[in-house]
């Protein structure tokens, strides 16, 4: 074969390849945007931080995070799937919670399938935590505290407005009054909490006072989530007691519609490939994270789950605000 035949023939395997081949062939060859719809310092912010400082490796390029917290994580996960769809620009923390925000703000919700679903990387309890110097230690003792102090306890929610109702739900269910304090993040939520600004706050696992909690210098009163906490295994949780909701987050990536999918199951592997690493097992478990590959695929169908339970949290609640 002549040196022109071969040229003609590599040009036409090129032509009749799809284009999104031909994309993800080339693609990255410029650095990576990360947006993490919270502030940073919680757990949202340094898992997804951790993660992608290795994605380096995988894929060639760095990754630069931005973070754009507001309205309980609509803010930048609106910007995520705002942006252009050539796989530069993805979205990464507490999934589920940014796109249960909506019916709980009363704001546009978000269109489920319409996202490009990288993968998920852990689930996320949520517990509602005191200081150790509270007239009430367990979650018992809180409750008839609070019925006889009404509107005098700071309640605090680190973040999630998920995690933020479903404490709500429970006050509601025993008739408690309480002043609710949003946060940014967990970490912002924890400084408050550790600094006596709140009396009580629900956070999530990894974060700063989770992990006060787990040194003693916190008290845990409740699980918030369907299951118990790994390092809080005998801690009541709100199935335990009847009470009608419960809230787990789940962790993970998304892009924006339309990104080819070659350039999708890149980022996919990355995060496969990041998550087998022994070093970044070991960080997520010291953090309380379950640290765990969830395909795609299975990761949409989790969030879409997830999501679907909270219309009627936002009903239960909707006259507490």
């Amino acid at each position: 074969m002549t040196r022109k035949s071969l040229i003609l023939l590599l040009l036409l395997c090129l032509a009749i390849l799809p284009a999104g081949s031909l994309q993800a062939a080339e693609w990255p060859n410029k650095p990576l945007t990360l947006i993490v719809p919270w502030a940073p310092g919680g757990m949202t912010d340094i898992s997804s931080r951790m993660l992608v400082e290795k994605f380096k490796d995988k894929l060639g390029q760095p990754v630069m995070v931005n973070n754009q917290g507001g309205a309980g994580g609509i803010t930048g996960m609106r910007a995520v799937l705002a942006s252009a769809p050539n796989g530069y620009t993805f979205g990464s923390g507490a999934i589920s919670s940014a796109f249960s925000a909506p019916f709980l703000l009363k704001a546009e919700p978000f269109d489920l399938d319409k996202v490009g679903y990288i993968g998920g990387f852990s689930f996320q309890a949520r517990t509602v935590f005191t200081s150790p110097d509270k007239p009430y230690k367990t979650w018992a003792e809180f409750v008839e505290y609070a019925k006889k102090n009404p509107l005098k306890i700071s309640a605090g929610s680190g973040g999630s407005q998920a995690g933020l109702d479903v404490f709500k739900s429970v006050a509601k269910k025993e008739n408690l009054k309480l002043n609710f304090v949003m946060f940014k993040s967990g970490g912002e939520a924890s400084t408050a909490l550790l600094g006596g600004h709140v009396d009580v706050c629900e956070v999530g696992s990894g974060t700063p006072a989770y992990q006060a909690a787990r040194q003693g210098k916190l008290v845990p009163l409740i699980g918030l989530s369907e299951k118990p906490d790994v390092h809080f295994p005998n801690l009541t949780g709100v199935s335990d007691l009847g009470y009608p909701f419960a809230m787990t987050s789940v962790y993970g990536m998304v892009l924006p519609m339309g990104v080819p999918e070659p350039i999708r199951a890149k980022l996919e592997m990355a995060l496969k490939d990041t998550l087998q690493e022994k070093s970044i097992q070991e960080a997520m478990a010291n953090m309380g994270l379950d640290g765990h590959f969830i395909p795609g695929e299975e990761f949409k169908v989790t969030v879409k789950k997830i999501v679907a339970d909270v219309p009627k949290l936002s009903e239960y609640v909707k006259d507490m605000d």
